[in-house]
């Protein structure tokens, strides 16, 4: 399996913990601030990127969808309520997210349909062709190696499934391009070092951000997994882009 210059990167250079281990340390650390950060610096369009990524998932009405990285569950209540599906099963590697998940998911009485458990994307612990989709929201870039956790995700997928990728991409539009650049070098560590007390979190949302093998790259990488009618799908002027896939 080739590596990608973002398997290295990791929240904090001086720890010798791999990076699966930081990733969920970290996740940990800022989990009771993250959807607050999440609205705050995307201006609530995080909200829209998900909507995009979960319509195109309608037609197919999946009855069953595996949430990968699923943090607190923002994707997971979405899809319940978008798709209504028989179950939604959201994995993640960090407790502390999970648990704030866990309760938005019992205010919202959703407990019959989303179950979180804790997981790993590079060895999901269900048999193969488990379920009609699968998602992750601005999770593969959390992978510690990318394309494990890729071949895992066809692994577990029903023949037809389909396959969604929600990930931040850098703009190319001169200006835009520019004003992204500041924004996630200056105020994002800045304002996310703030509130959550853990620049260094932020900073490597940056810098994962900036090493990640993104549109064709990364469609590339789909491919190579087995995945077919593979397309891309960029979002407020490239800041963000949607890959889907299916087996």
């Amino acid at each position: 399996m080739g590596n990608f210059a973002h398997d290295t990167i990791v929240p904090d250079q001086a720890s010798n913990l791999p990076k699966k281990e930081q990733v969920a340390l970290m996740f940990d650390q800022i989990a009771p601030k993250y959807d607050f950060l999440n609205r705050f610096l995307s201006a609530g369009i995080d909200i829209s990127w998900r909507k995009k990524a979960l319509q195109l998932l309608k037609k197919k009405q999946p009855a069953t969808i595996l949430d990968v990285a699923t943090g607190t569950a923002d994707l997971a209540i979405m899809a319940a309520k978008l798709l209504t599906p028989k179950k939604i099963v959201g994995i993640d590697i960090s407790e502390g997210m999970l648990s704030f998940g866990r309760k938005k998911i019992t205010e919202q009485h959703l407990s019959n349909t989303i179950e979180l458990q804790a997981g790993d994307s590079e060895s999901i612990q269900f048999p193969d062709q488990s379920f009609d989709a699968v998602t992750v929201s601005f999770g593969v870039r959390n992978f510690q190696n990318l394309e494990n956790g890729i071949a895992e995700i066809y692994r577990v997928l029903k023949a037809n499934g389909s396959f969604i990728v929600l990930e931040f991409s850098k703009p190319t539009l001169p200006g835009i391009k520019q004003l992204y650049s500041l924004y996630m070098n200056v105020i994002t560590p800045s304002i996310g070092g703030l509130f959550s007390k853990n620049r260094n979190a932020y900073q490597y949302l940056n810098d994962s951000v900036q090493k990640f093998p993104e549109g064709k790259q990364f469609q590339t990488v789909l491919e190579k997994a087995g995945f077919k009618n593979t397309h891309i799908k960029t979002l407020s002027f490239g800041i963000c882009t949607i890959y889907t896939g299916e087996k």
